[in-house]
């Protein structure tokens, strides 16, 4: 139980930072976001409780064919003033973009 805590901790606390650090500097929240803090932290995680390297390098792969098809959601942010959107319908666009993408996926994909 208190394993689950230190994760839960230390992914709240690396959300806060990034957050935090967004608002100062956009380009090194940017940077941040876009490192596999949490998959790095994740596959640790697993390896110290588990020693399952199967089940890791199966979430490696799916990690790495997701992580493309999530982009779409940066999409309506990234053009949001361009375009007139406000923050709630830029987002809910984006959801819906990387929810299609994913869903495309996981309905066409061959199972793993």
């Amino acid at each position: 139980m208190w394993w689950i805590v230190v994760k839960t901790l230390i992914a709240s606390g690396i959300i806060v930072a990034v957050s935090e650090v967004s608002q100062r500097l956009p380009r090194l929240g940017a940077i941040l976001l876009t490192l596999p803090i949490i998959s790095l932290i994740a596959f640790v995680m697993s390896w110290q409780q588990h020693h399952d390297l199967p089940a890791i390098s199966r979430l490696a792969r799916e990690t790495l064919v997701l992580v493309p098809l999530g982009l779409p959601f940066f999409v309506p942010l990234a053009f949001a003033e361009r375009f007139g959107l406000d923050f709630w319908p830029a987002f809910i666009t984006g959801v819906a973009m990387a929810t299609v993408t994913i869903g495309l996926w996981f309905w066409f994909a061959p199972s793993s």
